[in-house]
This record gives structure tokens, C-alpha cells and sequence, in this order.
């Protein structure tokens, strides 16, 4: 979502192959069958898993691939946001400047005209510091190898966005993705806590869950092994890049994870374990995400959290991600008794959106979350 509309690329070697995971109810040829079908739009690797039931590949992508989760990772700050909110902590109706006085007054943004709520709903208004941040615009390999070990702190993110006016005003009720949104949200984790949001992070809902292949990274720029190695063309003609090594440590998009332990969260988040009802009602109150409907039906967003409607008529949630060629998707059912993720390697040209890719990931995430049941 938001990067998630950024492409993708990977390595060859063919390997087409579906392990059952337990004698559970899901097709496992129906999921190899998808993940087939998904390789085939452009994709130089998939993985598929069905929480507790079967997974699948197809091309260069090993089992168990750690990966960047992207903007998955807005799921996790929005739980611990809302935690810290049903402990009294912070408000959802707080102003931002009553947490970070000041920081938030360029160009008619204004820190104390957006809440807490606005920003994990990406109701605020403000830019996308993505858009100017030279990672993302980075043409060649030269650019791209200067760039990516080079760390920034939040509040120079949060500047790149100032340099430019609100894309609406907050008090207009309307709906933008920006990353930005959750570079603030980590910063108030911080004040709230006292301690870095990846610790809040780590302490609230890795470790309990059990999260055992979650990393969050920090300044690290290296993904472990066994890992996704996607590749990239920055410009048309050019040469494929290997674009898995990079610095991104904010709350907006730095989580390295995998299809199964993405699959325990969303499965706990859904299912009580992280959120008191209040808490999960507020991240379940959706906006229209216009934006999405070429990929989902009825899609909405919530608090860190969307939603969007199957082909068997049951509303599931979920929250993907995708940059530089690594794209998360998922989705867990509304009881949080069955969730799918899937990793995907894009192979489109510079400039595409993957539009088939994501429309074939939808087809098989219905299909895992309806077909058997």
C-alpha cells in the first residue's frame, strides 16, 4: 500500500513446489496451481503460505525467505500506537505537536492541526517524504550504490515532506497514503515509551508471539540468509541491479520478516491477542481507498489495518507492502482463524505498476481463504 504500488525484480532458476504443512483442509494443488499462475504475470519468484496448512513457489525464492515486509510494517507501529492508547499513554485524539512540539510547521503543515488517529488513518494531509528521498530516485547503479548505506534520522524525512504544501487539509476529511504518516507515529512511540520504537516493537509483539524470523533492522542494511534477493532495472535499458541491500529503519516500512511468522501476527492481531476490543474496533473503522480498486474489492483503510472484500462475500484484512522490487501481500479472516501471505519478486520495467501481479496474489488469497470453506 503506498510503496506497495513500487515495482520489482529477482533471479532465475526454476523451482516449482508445493509442501503440504499439515492435513489440513487447503488445495495444495489449488495454491501451487496460483502461485504458478502468479509467477507467470512477470514475477521471478513467489511464495505462497496458508497459515498451518500448505505453502508453495515457484522461481528463484527459497523457503523460508526472510524478507523486507515494506509497509507491513505500519501494521506493527499502528498496534503498538494503539496499545499505548487502551494504557491510557496516548490519545488517538492527541495532537501531534503535544508530541513533538514544533517539528511539523513548514509550508502549511501543521503539527497542531493533525492527531494521532489522522496519522495512523493517513488522514493528515501531509506529503510523502518517499518522493524526494534519493534511494527512491536513484537512475543508475552508481546512485543506488552511493545511496544505499547512507541512514537518516526521522526528523530528516519529516523535512523532505515540509518541502512541500499539505495534499489536503486535515479538517477536510479526506484520505491520502503517505508514508510520512507513520515516520511521526514511530517518533511518538518514542516519546511515549522513552525508549526506540523498534524495542516497543520487539517487546510488545515479536517476542510474545513468538516471532522468531522477525528482525527489525535498524541501521543494518543486510538481509540474513536464507533471503530474497530481488533485482531491479532503474532505468529502461539498464542493467539489472541487485537492490536487497539498502539502509531502512523507520516505522513506516523497514521490517524484515517472513510469509509464516507474517501470518502469526496478523492471525493474533485479528484474533484478540495484541488489542483490547476497543482498541481493534478503532483500527477496524475504514476510509474508502479509492486508490485500490483496480486490485480489491471495497477497499477501505483503517487504523495501520485495511480491509476489502473477497469473491465469496467475507470481508478480510490486511496490510501489504512493496518497494524495490519485493512485494508483501496478505490476509487473515475476520476471527483470525486463517491468514495467507504471499512474497513476490516483480520483473516489470521501470515506471509499471505490477497491476497483474497484484490481481493474481488477490485471485489467490480468495482462493485460499474461500475455496475450502
Amino acid at each position: 500500500m503506498g510503496t506497495t504500488t513500487r515495482k520489482l525484480l529477482a533471479v532465475s532458476t526454476v523451482v516449482l513446489a508445493c509442501v503440504p504443512l499439515t492435513a489440513a483442509a487447503t488445495n495444495t494443488s489449488t495454491l501451487q496451481r496460483d502461485v504458478n499462475a502468479l509467477y507467470a504475470t512477470g514475477a521471478t519468484g513467489v511464495l505462497a503460505e496458508v497459515s498451518g496448512t500448505a505453502r508453495a513457489r515457484a522461481g528463484a525464492v527459497p523457503w523460508d525467505a526472510k524478507h523486507r515486509i515494506a509497509s507491513t510494517t505500519k501494521a506493527f507501529v499502528a498496534t503498538v500506537v494503539l496499545q499505548l492508547a487502551g494504557e491510557g499513554k496516548i490519545g488517538l485524539d492527541d495532537e501531534v505537536d503535544q508530541w513533538l512540539p514544533g517539528l511539523v510547521a513548514a509550508n502549511g503543515n501543521d503539527g497542531k492541526k493533525i492527531t494521532v488517529r489522522q496519522l495512523l488513518g493517513h488522514k493528515s494531509g501531509l506529503p510523502d517524504y518517499l518522493d524526494d528521498h534519493p534511494l527512491e530516485k536513484a537512475t543508475t547503479p552508481e546512485e543506488f550504490r552511493r545511496e544505499r548505506f547512507r541512514a537518516y534520522r526521522p526528523e530528516q524525512l519529516v523535512a523532505m515532506a515540509l518541502q512541500h504544501p499539505p495534499v489536503f487539509q486535515p479538517e477536510e476529511d479526506k484520505w491520502a497514503y503517505s508514508n510520512t504518516n507513520y515516520v511521526l507515529a514511530e517518533m511518538i512511540i518514542e516519546q511515549a515509551t522513552g525508549a526506540p520504537w523498534q524495542q516497543a516493537v520487539h517487546e510488545r509483539i515479536v517476542e510474545p508471539l513468538g516471532l522468531k524470523d522477525t528482525i527489525l533492522t535498524g541501521t543494518s542494511a543486510y538481509l540474513p540468509s536464507p533471503r530474497l534477493a530481488p533485482h531491479k532495472r532503474l532505468q529502461p535499458g539498464g542493467p539489472q541491479v541487485d537492490v536487497s541491500t539498502y539502509v531502512a529503519g523507520h516505522g513506516d516500512a523497514s521490517i524484515i520478516s517472513t510469509t509464516s511468522d507474517v501470518n502469526r501476527f496478523f492471525r493474533a492481531l485479528l484474533g484478540g491477542r495484541l488489542l483490547k476490543p476497543a482498541q481493534l474496533a478503532e483500527m477496524q473503522k475504514t476510509t474508502p481507498a479509492e486508490q485500490y480498486k483496480p486490485v480489491w474489492d471495497e477497499p477501505g483503510y483503517g487504523l495501520g489495518l485495511m480491509k476489502r472484500t473477497t469473491s465469496c462475500g467475507e470481508v478480510v484484512w490486511f496490510h501489504g507492502g512493496g518497494f524495490l522490487n519485493a512485494i508483501t501481500d496478505n490476509a487473515v479472516t475476520a476471527d483470525g482463524h486463517h491468514a495467507v501471505t504471499v512474497l513476490i519478486a516483480s520483473a516489470v520495467e521501470p515506471g509499471q505498476v505490477p497491476i497483474a501481479q497484484y490481481k493474481a496474489s488477490a485471485a489467490l488469497i480468495d482462493h485460499a481463504l474461500c475455496g475450502d470453506r
